[in-house]
C-alpha cells in the first residue's frame, strides 16, 4: 500500500502511524509514517492554528512521534488499541497543554508487515467545547454517569453521598482501591475526601500517608501527567515511563503493590482542586473506564467546588476570622433556633459570659496588633478550658460559652479555674458570669443572668486594678 497516496484521500488533518511489534508481545516505537497536506501544514511556522507544536523540526516520514510532541501515554494507549488490537477508536479530549478541544479518530489498517502495525489518526480542533461530542458516549457510560449526577444533585449529605460515589467508581473499575484527594496548592494543604477499599485486598487507607510534605508529592503528579488530561498505567511499559518521569512516586507505587493505575486531576475554573484515582483496575476495560471517568470527573469536580464554596461562605458567616471561634451571627441563629423550637431544647443549659479584662489598655499602650494577639490567646484559652462547648465571640472583648447537657460541677470547676487564673492581671484575665439551669430553660434568661453576673465581676476587677479601667 502506498501510505502517502492513501492518506491524501482524507480532507481532515490525518496521518498514518506505525507501532513497532516486539517478540514478547509488547510494543516499541510509535512513528508517523505519512501525513496529508492538512496534517503537514501543522508543522509549518506560519501555520494558522490555535495550537503550537513548539518545535522547528520539519516533518520527516518514519520519525518517532516524540520528535514533534511530548511523550503521552494516553496517546500511545489510543494508538496501540487501534493499530495493534484492531479497534476503531474515538475520543473527545482537552489536554491541559493545549487550550483547545480535540475530536480524534483512529482506524486500524491491515498492512502485511511482520514488524509493525498501522492505523490512521484523524483530528479536528476547536477552541470551544462541543456539547454533542461531550455527551456522545455509550449507553453503559451514560447510565453510570447519570447515576452519579442524580446522587450528587439530590443529596442532603454530601460527604455520605461521596462515599457512595467513590464505591461505585471502584466497582466500575474493578479496582482494589479508589479515592478522591482534595488539594490546595496555594495554601499547601491536602485532605482525603473519600475512599473505597476492596475487602481483603491488603490495601491501606491513604490517611496513613497524609502529612505536610504530601502536597509536594501530589503536585509532582501534574508534572508526571505532563499536560495530558489523565494518566493511565496498564503495564510494565507504562510503569517504566513513570519511573523515568517520577522515580520517587514509582518507588511508592512499587512498594504499595500497584500494578495498574488510572489517575485524573479534578479541574475547576482551570485550577486543580484534587485528584481521583483507582489502583489495580481491570485493564481489559481500560477504554470504558477512561471514558466513564473523563465525563464523571467533570461533574464531581463541579460538585466539590460548590461544596467548598458553601463551606467557605458558611465559615465566613458564622466564624470570627480573627479568633477562629463562632461569631455573633452564629450565636444569634443558635438562640433563634432554640427559642422558636426549630431545635430541641437541651435538658441542661450552662451559659458563661467571659469578658476580656484590660483590652482597651493594651490597645492604647501597645497598639491594636497587640490587642488582636490578646484576643486570639483569650479564644485559645476558652476553647481549651471549655472543651466540647460552643465558644462565641459576641463582639469586641466579649465571649459567650454555651454548654448543653454538661454536668454543673464540671462547668463550675472550669469557671473557678479560669477565675483563679484571671485574678492575676499578668495573665490573660476574664470577668466571668456563670448561670446554670438543670432543666434547660429559656436561653434568653440564662444569657441575661450570666451577663449581669459578668458585669459585677468586671466591676470588682477594675476596683482592684484601677489603671486597667476602660476610659
Amino acid at each position: 500500500m502506498d501510505l502517502q497516496e492513501y492518506v491524501d484521500q482524507f480532507d481532515l488533518m490525518t496521518c498514518i502511524l506505525s507501532v513497532e511489534k516486539k517478540p514478547d508481545g509488547s510494543y516499541g516505537k510509535i512513528c508517523i509514517e505519512a501525513g496529508n497536506k492538512a496534517y503537514l501544514a501543522s508543522f509549518e511556522k506560519n501555520y494558522d492554528s490555535p495550537i503550537s507544536l513548539d518545535n522547528d523540526k520539519a516533518f520527516v516520514p518514519g520519525k518517532e512521534y516524540t520528535e514533534y510532541i511530548p511523550k503521552d501515554l494516553n496517546f500511545e494507549h489510543f494508538i496501540v488499541s487501534s493499530a495493534v488490537h484492531k479497534k476503531p477508536m474515538h475520543a473527545y479530549i482537552h489536554p491541559d497543554r493545549f487550550n483547545v478541544w480535540f475530536n480524534i479518530f483512529s482506524q486500524p489498517l491491515s498492512i502485511d508487515d511482520p514488524n509493525k502495525c498501522y492505523c490512521t489518526y484523524t483530528q479536528e480542533i476547536s477552541t470551544e467545547a462541543n456539547i454533542d461530542q461531550l455527551t456522545n458516549h455509550s449507553a453503559q457510560t451514560t447510565s453510570e454517569v447519570l447515576k452519579t449526577c442524580i446522587k450528587l444533585r439530590s443529596t442532603k449529605n454530601f460527604l455520605k453521598t461521596m462515599d457512595e460515589v467513590i464505591a461505585d467508581i471502584r466497582s466500575i473499575c474493578e479496582s482494589s482501591y479508589c479515592c478522591i484527594l482534595l488539594t490546595d496548592f496555594h495554601e499547601r494543604t491536602c485532605s482525603l475526601l473519600c475512599e473505597s477499599i476492596k475487602p481483603n485486598s491488603g490495601q491501606y487507607s491513604l490517611k496513613n500517608y497524609l502529612n505536610d510534605p504530601f502536597i509536594d508529592y501530589a503536585k509532582s503528579w501534574l508534572e508526571t501527567i505532563a499536560g495530558s488530561n489523565c494518566l493511565i498505567i496498564e503495564n510494565n511499559h507504562d510503569m517504566e515511563e513513570v519511573k523515568r518521569r517520577n522515580p520517587n512516586w514509582h518507588r511508592s507505587l512499587q512498594s504499595a503493590g500497584v500494578k495498574s493505575l488510572v489517575l485524573f486531576p479534578l479541574q475547576h475554573n482551570n485550577e486543580t482542586i484534587g485528584f481521583i484515582w483507582a489502583t489495580n483496575f481491570d485493564t481489559k476495560n481500560t477504554e470504558y473506564i477512561k471514558e466513564t471517568l473523563e465525563l464523571t470527573t467533570l461533574f464531581i469536580a463541579s460538585e466539590i467546588a460548590n461544596y467548598q464554596l458553601l463551606q467557605r461562605l458558611e465559615m465566613l458567616s458564622t466564624t470570627d476570622l480573627l479568633t477562629g471561634v463562632l461569631n455573633r451571627n452564629a450565636m444569634n441563629n443558635r438562640v433563634l433556633r432554640l427559642v422558636t423550637g426549630r431545635e430541641r431544647a437541651p435538658e441542661k443549659l450552662g451559659i458563661i459570659f467571659a469578658d476580656l479584662n484590660g483590652l482597651k489598655a493594651i490597645n492604647d499602650s501597645e497598639g491594636h496588633n497587640a490587642g488582636d494577639c490578646l484576643l486570639k490567646e483569650a479564644a485559645f484559652i476558652l476553647k481549651s478550658v471549655f472543651e466540647g462547648c460552643e465558644i462565641y465571640r459576641a463582639g469586641g472583648d466579649e465571649f459567650v460559652v454555651v454548654a448543653t447537657n454538661k454536668p454543673k460541677e464540671e462547668l463550675e470547676k472550669s469557671v473557678e479555674k479560669l477565675r483563679k487564673d484571671s485574678a492575676n492581671p499578668e495573665n490573660v484575665s476574664f470577668a466571668l458570669g456563670f448561670y446554670f439551669n438543670e432543666n434547660g430553660g429559656d436561653i434568653r434568661i440564662a444569657m441575661h443572668e450570666a451577663d449581669v453576673l459578668m458585669y459585677e465581676d468586671k466591676k470588682r476587677f477594675y476596683d482592684r486594678y484601677p489603671p486597667m479601667r476602660r476610659k
